[in-house]
C-alpha cells in the first residue's frame, strides 16, 4: 500500500466514526461558547448582601447607601442582629453581610477609629472578594470624606486637603488583564487545555475502534501498513485538522469574546506545531492499547479536572505537592499552556518560552517512539 493510499483510507476512517467527528469538531466548538458562557460579564456584579446597622444614625445609613450604589454589591435587605443577617445569607444564598458597629457616629466625632466588619461567602473566591472590594471601596471613600472635612475645618485649603487626606496614594494598573476579568485570565489557558484533551480523545476513539474491529474478525488497512508510515498519515491529518481549529480559536474565537492576542502569528503557528505533534503522539499511544473506544472518552473526561489545577493557572503552582507537579510534566498541557499565555497574553517573544519549548520537544521524541513501538506491536499481534 503506497503512501498516498494510507492517507486515504485514513482519511476515509476519521471522517467515518461518527463518535470521532462529535468528539473533535462538536467539541471543540461547544466549549468554545458552553464554558464561556457564565462568564462573559467578566466579572461578578450586584451580589447581594445584608446589613445590620447597629449605630442608625445619619452617617451610618450613609454608608449603607454608598455600600448600595457601588457597582458589586447590592443592599438586600437589613437585619436587626448578626444572629438573623447570618440566617439570611444561609437561607437566601446571599453573598456576604455587612455590619456598621455601635456608635459608630459617635467615635468618628471623637476621632477614634470604628472597624466596619466585612463577611462573605468564601466559597466562591469571585464572588467573595467582589463583595469585599464593594464594602471596602464605599467605606475608604467615607473615610477619605471624614479625613477631607476635618483637614478644611482646621483650615487648610481645599485642593491641599484633596491631596494631603491619605498618606499613600495608590496607582494601580493591571499590565495582562487589564479589564481583571474571569475570561481574559482563564479562557485562553481552557481553550489550549480543549484543543489538548480532544485531540487525545480523537486518536484514541480511532485506535480504540480499530481494536474492536480486530476483535470482532474485521480487517482493515491498518493492520497492513507499516508502522512508520500509519504514525505519520494519521498524525498528519489530525496536525491538519486541529491546526485548522486552533486557528478558530486563536482568531474569532480570541475576537468574539475581545480577548487580546500579542503573538505574532509566526510566532504562534510555530508554538501550536510544536504543542500539537506530543498530544498527536500521545493520543495515538492510548488508542494503541485500549480494547475499546468509549475508554478514550472516560479516561480523558475524568483527567480533565485535575489537569485544570494541575497546569497551575486556576491554582498555584506552590500549592500543589511535589511529586505531583512532575508527574504532570509528562502531560503535553501543562508546559503548552504556560507558553501560550506567555507569548499570546504576555508579549513574551519566542527566547522567553524556550525552555517550553523545549521541553514539548523532549516530549514529542518520548512519545513519538512510545507510539512507534506500540503500533508496531499492535501489528505484530495481528498478524499472529
Amino acid at each position: 500500500m503506497s503512501f498516498f493510499q494510507l492517507f486515504k483510507a485514513e482519511v476515509g476512517a476519521v471522517f467515518t466514526n461518527i463518535a470521532l467527528l462529535l468528539t473533535v469538531f462538536g467539541g471543540v466548538l461547544f466549549y468554545s461558547f458552553l464554558y464561556p458562557l457564565p462568564y462573559v460579564t467578566q466579572v461578578p456584579r450586584e451580589q447581594q448582601v445584608v446589613v445590620v446597622n447597629l449605630d442608625d444614625s445619619l452617617l451610618a445609613r450613609r454608608l449603607v447607601r454608598m455600600v448600595d450604589a457601588t457597582p458589586q454589591v447590592q443592599i438586600h435587605s437589613e437585619a436587626p442582629s448578626l444572629a438573623q443577617a447570618r440566617e439570611r445569607l444561609i437561607e437566601k444564598k446571599l453573598a456576604g453581610i455587612l455590619v456598621v458597629p455601635e456608635n459608630f457616629y459617635r467615635d468618628l466625632l471623637l476621632g477614634r477609629q470604628p472597624t466596619l466588619a466585612f463577611a462573605g461567602d468564601a466559597s466562591y473566591f469571585l464572588v467573595f472578594g467582589t463583595v469585599l472590594e464593594g464594602m471596602g471601596a464605599a467605606g475608604m471613600t467615607l473615610a477619605a470624606e471624614i479625613k477631607v472635612t476635618q483637614l478644611l475645618m482646621s483650615g487648610q485649603a481645599l485642593a491641599l486637603a484633596q491631596e494631603q487626606y491619605s498618606a499613600i496614594t495608590l496607582g494601580l494598573h493591571a499590565m495582562f488583564n487589564e479589564t481583571q476579568g474571569y475570561v481574559n485570565y482563564v479562557i485562553p489557558a481552557v481553550f489550549v487545555l480543549i484543543l489538548h484533551q480532544t485531540l487525545i480523545m480523537g486518536m484514541g476513539i480511532l485506535g480504540g475502534s480499530e481494536n474492536e474491529q480486530q476483535k470482532e474478525g474485521k480487517t482493515g488497512h491498518w493492520q497492513t501498513a507499516s508502522p512508520a508510515a500509519l504514525l505519520l498519515a494519521r498524525t498528519l491529518i489530525f496536525m491538519i485538522i486541529y491546526t485548522l481549529l486552533s486557528l478558530y480559536y486563536y482568531g474569532p474565537a480570541y475576537v468574539y469574546y475581545d480577548i487580546p492576542r500579542l503573538a505574532a502569528m509566526g510566532d504562534l503557528a510555530l508554538l501550536n506545531l510544536v504543542f500539537l505533534l506530543p498530544v498527536s503522539f500521545l493520543g495515538i499511544c492510548l488508542g494503541a492499547v485500549l480494547p475499546r473506544r468509549e475508554l478514550a472518552t472516560l479516561i480523558v473526561l475524568l483527567s480533565s479536572m485535575p489537569l485544570v489545577f494541575a497546569c497551575g493557572f486556576v491554582w498555584p503552582i506552590s500549592a500543589i505537592p511535589a511529586p505531583i507537579n512532575i508527574l504532570m510534566q509528562l502531560i503535553p498541557a501543562v508546559p503548552a499552556i504556560k507558553a501560550f499565555i506567555l507569548l499570546n497574553q504576555m508579549g513574551a517573544d519566542f527566547r522567553q518560552i524556550f525552555p517550553q519549548v523545549v521541553h514539548l520537544t523532549i516530549l514529542t521524541a518520548v512519545y513519538g517512539l512510545a507510539a512507534f513501538l506500540l503500533l508496531t506491536r499492535r501489528k505484530n499481534c495481528f498478524a499472529m
